[in-house]
C-alpha cells in the first residue's frame, strides 16, 4: 500500500510541476503582450486560413489595431487541434478531444468568410473566394496550411483507413480514430508493422516517429515481444533532420528492436494482398504488412502556385510560399506574408513554430502601417514533444541551425525520456495552444 501511495504522490507532483510550468509559460506570454494604445488605421488585412496560424495572427492584430478591416477566409467550420491527433491514433484520446468550432476562436470585429479561397492576384492585391467574391487587401497573410497528396500513393484512398490494416492519422480526427482501430488489431494480434513518412517537407516531422514508438509500446504489452515486428521506412538516410536527435532515435530503435529501412519511399499499396511497394536505391521493393501507417506527400494548396507565390528554385514540386526565413515576408511582394505550414522556410511546420512566427509577422506588418522598420526575426524555433512510450516523451526543441533550444534548461533534459515531458505534452501544450489561438501566446 505504501508503494502505491508513493506512486500516486509522484504522479501528482509531476502533474503539478507540469501545470506550474504551463502557468509560468502563459504568465510570461501575458507579460509579453502589447500594452500600448491600439493603432488607428483603415488598413484592409486579409488572412487565408483559420488554422492555428491564421486564427492567432487575426486575434493579435485585432488587439493591436483600431478600425482595421480584418478578414479571415476559410471554408472549414471545425478547428482541429492537430498536435492531439497522435494521441487519438494511439487510443489515448477520443476524436472529439481535438475538435472545436472555428468561429468560436475569433474575437469580435474579425470577419470570417466561411468559403475556401480559390485565387490570389498579388499584383491586383485581390483574393477570390469559392463564391466568386472578390476581396481587395492592403496586406495579405497566407496561413492556408498544406494539402495531403493521398493520390500520390497508388492504390490508397481514405476509405481504406481503419480496415485492411491501414492507418493514416494525419487525415483528421475521424481517420485518426480509425487508425487506432487498425493499430489496435495489430497490437493485439501481432505480425508485420510498417510505418512510413513522405519524401516531401511535412507538418510535425516527429509525428511518424511518435506513432511508431507508441504502437510498439502498446504492442509490447499486448501481443507481446517476439510476436510482432516493426519497420520504420525512412525516406532519407537519417531518422530526423537534427543529427543529434536522429542518433538518439536510432539508439532507441535499436534498443527496442525496431528496424529501419533507409531511403524507402512508399509508392503504392495493394490492400487486398496487404503489400506495400517502395522506391529504393536498388529499385522497387515489395513488403508485406499486417499494419501499414501511411503519411502521404504534402504540398502547398494549388492556389499558392497558381498565384505565383511559390519558390521557383527550391521545393518546386511542393509549392511553399517564397518568404524570407527571418521576417516571413514574401521576397517579391512586400505586402504578402506567410506563416505556418505553407511558409517556405527550412523549419517550422509545427504549432510551436507558429507561436514564435506570429509575433514576427505582427510586428513587421504594424511597422509598415506606422512607417517604421521592424527588427524582429524568426530563428526557426521548432518544438517536437517526441513521445517514445505511453507516459514518456522527449521535449525536443531546435532552430534553423539544428541547435537544441530547450525552454527549461536544467529542468527538462531534451534528449531524455521523461514523464514530465509527457505531461508537458498533455497539460501545457494544449493550454498554450488555445492561449495562442486567442492571441495571448
Amino acid at each position: 500500500m505504501a508503494s502505491n501511495d508513493k506512486s500516486v504522490s509522484r504522479r501528482q507532483l509531476l502533474g503539478w510541476a507540469a501545470g506550474a510550468m504551463a502557468t509560468s509559460a502563459l504568465a510570461d506570454v501575458a507579460l509579453a503582450q502589447p500594452k500600448d494604445t491600439p493603432i488607428n488605421t483603415k488598413a484592409r488585412i486579409v488572412i487565408i486560413g483559420a488554422g492555428a496560424a491564421g486564427t492567432a495572427i487575426a486575434n493579435r492584430l485585432a488587439m493591436r489595431l483600431a478600425n482595421a478591416s480584418i478578414i479571415v477566409i476559410d471554408g472549414r467550420r471545425d478547428h482541429i487541434y492537430q498536435p492531439g491527433l497522435s494521441l487519438v491514433a494511439a487510443g489515448l484520446r477520443p476524436a472529439s478531444y481535438v475538435v472545436t468550432r472555428t468561429r468560436d476562436w475569433l474575437s469580435s470585429g474579425i470577419t470570417l468568410i466561411e468559403e475556401p479561397a480559390m485565387a490570389i492576384d498579388p499584383i491586383a492585391k485581390t483574393v477570390w473566394t469559392a463564391g466568386r467574391t472578390a476581396i481587395s487587401y492592403d496586406f495579405l497573410i497566407v496561413a492556408s496550411g498544406l494539402v495531403l497528396d493521398h493520390d500520390a500513393i497508388e492504390g490508397f484512398s481514405l476509405d481504406l483507413v481503419g480496415s485492411n490494416g491501414i492507418g493514416a492519422l494525419y487525415a483528421g480526427p475521424d481517420y485518426a480514430a480509425r487508425t487506432w482501430a487498425a493499430a489496435a488489431q495489430f497490437a493485439a494480434k501481432g505480425g508485420e508493422g510498417i510505418f512510413t513518412r513522405p519524401p516531401t517537407e511535412m507538418k510535425c516531422a516527429g509525428a511518424p516517429l511518435k506513432h511508431t514508438f507508441l504502437i510498439d509500446d502498446i504492442a509490447s504489452r499486448g501481443v507481446g515481444s517476439g510476436r510482432y515486428r516493426i519497420t520504420y521506412a525512412a525516406t532519407a538516410d537519417s531518422l530526423f533532420s537534427v543529427p543529434i536527435v536522429s542518433e538518439k532515435v536510432r539508439m532507441l530503435f535499436d534498443q527496442r528492436g525496431i528496424k529501419t529501412a533507409y531511403s524507402h519511399v512508399l509508392k503504392s499499396i495493394d490492400p487486398g494482398r496487404r503489400i506495400a511497394t517502395f522506391a529504393t536505391p536498388s529499385g522497387l521493393q515489395e513488403r508485406p504488412y499486417d499494419y501499414l501507417h501511411v503519411i502521404p506527400p504534402q504540398r502547398a494548396p494549388a492556389l499558392i502556385r497558381q498565384a505565383g507565390l511559390s519558390w521557383e528554385n527550391k521545393w518546386s514540386d511542393q509549392g511553399w510560399v517564397e518568404v524570407d526565413q527571418a521576417t516571413l515576408r514574401h521576397r517579391r511582394f512586400r505586402d504578402v506574408f506567410a506563416i505556418g505550414d505553407v511558409a517556405g522556410v527550412p523549419k517550422g511546420k509545427t504549432a510551436a513554430s507558429v507561436k514564435w512566427q506570429v509575433p514576427v509577422v505582427e510586428d513587421h506588418l504594424i511597422a509598415d502601417i506606422q512607417g517604421r522598420e521592424s527588427e524582429l526575426a524568426y530563428d526557426g524555433y521548432t518544438s517536437c514533444p517526441l513521445m517514445t512510450r505511453v507516459g514518456r516523451a522527449m521535449l525536443v526543441e531546435f532552430d534553423y541551425q539544428n541547435n537544441l533550444a530547450p525552454s527549461f534548461p536544467g529542468v527538462i533534459a531534451p534528449l531524455e525520456e521523461l514523464w514530465i515531458s509527457w505531461l508537458m505534452k498533455e497539460v501545457a501544450l494544449r493550454a498554450t495552444y488555445y492561449a495562442m489561438l486567442r492571441g495571448k501566446a
